[in-house]
């Protein structure tokens, strides 16, 4: 039997929802579960309508992203679950290719490459993601930065239950902090070069909005890992 992948939308006031949502109907892989989580939205609400027979929409009071992801992943059925923001898309192949490289590489979680496009869809860059890195590289990328984007990740479900699910005392760097807590814990974290996924940028967005918060709290999350860290670079022959 094909494991189960659990799509997981977080959704707020977005008015791009439905392409997130058609992108993951639109999957070439079959066996999908796509969980949309309305985080407390006071507006567009209505696109979800159409979809309602072919999703599971979770409602919750407004908490911010990482509480409506472990919202998400705690209702989730399959065996995988891929972050889907709902102003980007996947492409058709997205969840069969990555599926696939995880199940080679035999790993618990994994990240791709991605293009960029902007508030009418339009590709604006190629390949946005870094270069491929060996583990190693990936490790020292992380001590002052984040190479990881977080709706290119698939991550075996019952890798949480060994981590934690995201801090939801961190608005903006939760994905860093997961992250660093994946890599600490031993986990390989593989990159696949392939673009899968269409990650928008446009001015509404939370990383425009908040940047300066994002970077003050960035800055507390590598603080905190830096030491063991430097550790597990310097184990590594880094």
């Amino acid at each position: 039997m094909n494991p189960r992948v659990s799509i997981v939308i977080p959704f707020y006031n977005c008015p791009y929802v439905p392409q997130a949502i058609q992108s993951a109907l639109n999957q070439t892989y079959a066996e999908v579960e796509i969980i949309v989580v309305n985080d407390g939205s006071t507006r567009h609400e209505e696109l979800l309508q159409p979809y309602l027979p072919h999703i599971n929409v979770l409602g919750k009071s407004n908490g911010g992203t990482a509480s409506a992801l472990n919202h998400g992943i705690r209702h989730a059925s399959g065996d995988y679950v891929a972050w889907l923001s709902s102003d980007d898309f996947f492409y058709p192949d997205k969840i069969r290719y990555q599926l696939e490289f995880m199940q080679r590489e035999n790993v618990l979680v994994s990240h791709t490459n991605f293009h960029y496009i902007n508030e009418h869809s339009a590709v604006t860059k190629m390949h946005g993601g870094p270069e491929p890195m060996s583990e190693l590289d990936c490790l020292r990328r992380f001590n002052g930065g984040n190479p990881v984007n977080g709706c290119t990740v698939m991550i075996r479900k019952d890798l949480f239950s060994g981590v934690g699910l995201f801090n939801e005392l961190l608005p903006y760097t939760h994905d860093l902090d997961l992250w660093l807590r994946m890599l600490l814990n031993g986990h390989r974290f593989p990159y696949l070069n392939e673009p899968l996924t269409a990650y928008r940028w446009h001015g509404g967005m939370g990383s425009v909005r908040h940047a300066d918060a994002i970077g003050r709290e960035a800055s507390m999350v590598w603080s905190r890992y830096r030491e063991p860290l430097l550790q597990r670079i310097a184990a590594l022959g880094g």
